[in-house]
Parts: C-alpha cells; sequence; structure tokens
C-alpha cells in the first residue's frame, strides 16, 4: 500500500477486517501523511460502488472467494482497465488457462469475457508468517473490447456453465439444457464442431453460439 501511494495516485483500499481498516490511515499517516487514501471496511464481494471510478486493481485476493471478487470488480467497474492480483497458485492456473489444457474451465472463460489474463510470477510462500500451506502466483489482466451487453453476457455464461456441469460430454449434449432439441444445429450454425467438449472452446466460440436465436 505504501509503494503504491509513494507513486502519487490516489488509491481506494477495501478491507474486510475492522481491525487492519482502521489501522492502514494511521500507518500511512505516519509514513506519507500527504497520500490520498481512501479505506473501505467492507467485504469486496459486496462492493458495487466507489468514491472515484477505479481503473487499475492490484490486490492480495482472499484465496477462498479470489475468483468471485475479480469477477465481480470486473463486471462492477468499467473503468477498470488492467491489473494485477495475487491468488493461489491452482487458482491462478485456471484463471490463465487456455482451450484444451486441463486448468482450463469456468474461471477461464468468465475471466476471458472482461479482459486478457496471464500468469505474472511465482509468490514462495516463505516470504508470508505464518508460512501457509500453499503457493501464490500474480496474474496480470488487461481489459479488452467489450463482447457484448449485460444480457448477452448472462446469455454466454448460461452456455459455459451448462458446458462444463458435464465436462466429459460433447457440448451437443451438455448446452441442450440451454439450447433445447436444436442444440446440434445451433452449435454448427455458429461454425462449431458440436462433438467438441466444453474444454476445446475459447470465448469466442462460446459468443459464437450465443448469437444463434434460441
Amino acid at each position: 500500500t505504501l509503494a503504491i501511494l509513494e507513486t502519487g495516485a490516489p488509491l481506494i483500499a477495501v478491507e474486510i477486517d475492522n481491525r487492519l481498516a482502521s489501522q492502514l490511515p494511521l500507518t500511512v499517516s505516519e509514513h506519507n501523511p500527504d497520500a490520498e487514501l481512501t479505506v473501505l471496511n467492507k467485504d469486496a464481494l459486496e462492493v458495487t460502488e466507489l468514491p472515484k471510478n477505479p481503473t487499475v486493481l492490484v490486490a492480495n485476493l482472499p484465496y477462498n472467494v479470489s475468483v468471485p471478487v475479480l469477477l465481480n470488480l470486473l463486471e462492477r467497474f468499467p473503468t477498470l482497465r488492467e491489473g494485477v492480483v495475487m491468488v493461489q497458485a491452482e487458482v491462478a492456473d485456471r484463471l490463465a488457462a487456455k482451450p484444451n489444457n486441463k486448468d482450463f474451465g469456468v474461471p477461464s472463460l468468465k475471466g476471458a469475457w472482461w479482459a486478457d489474463l496471464e500468469l505474472a510470477g511465482n509468490i514462495s510462500r516463505s516470504v508470508f508468517w505464518p508460512v501457509p500451506n500453499v503457493d501464490s502466483k500474480l496474474v496480470y489482466f488487461k481489459r479488452h473490447e467489450p463482447l457484448g451487453d449485460e444480457e448477452f453476457r448472462k446469455r454466454v455464461f448460461a452456455l459455459i456453465d451448462a458446458a462444463f456441469s458435464q465436462r466429459r460430454k460433447m457440448i451437443r449434449s451438455a448446452m441442450s439444457s440451454v439450447l433445447g432439441l436444436h442444440a446440434e444445429s445451433l452449435i454448427a450454425a455458429a461454425g462449431i464442431d458440436p462433438t467438441l467438449r466444453g474444454e476445446a472452446l475459447d470465448i469466442s466460440a462460446y459468443t459464437a453460439i450465443a448469437s444463434q436465436n434460441y
């Protein structure tokens, strides 16, 4: 936090822990009394508005809810253009995974709806005290142009959820819960092989299927 404030940029810190949220302004005032700091003592999952439009996210995300928090912030704050987050190593691998990779899945695709994500470094567990039982990694994201409006996003996410609720099934079967009896022909009309599995499709393939009339 202190290092970020040294750049002169205004900072909004979201901290759920009451004690830490109370202490942070005191610590900052000792080291950088002119810093522009706003502390929100809130759960990041419940943040729906901020005092200013954020442009960059730097976060150590709670490991048990890291994906929901990141997706919530990307959805709620379209002004967020890029950021770096620290998450559990396995979660980082899933967020940055590409199709036909064992780690590729729902987090990879839903994150890709808003941004391009890539691994940005490893964090040894030895730098923490007490030492945790998990390793950590950094994930960098850069927002890309919108792929559609909110209603279209819901259509795409419904297809993603359907495809991975039955991961080993072909998409013509897995997506039938959303696409109905004409799932195979709708998928084919989008230029996608209906016999593929969900893990073989990137976000553009899901948007192509969601663009069909059903």
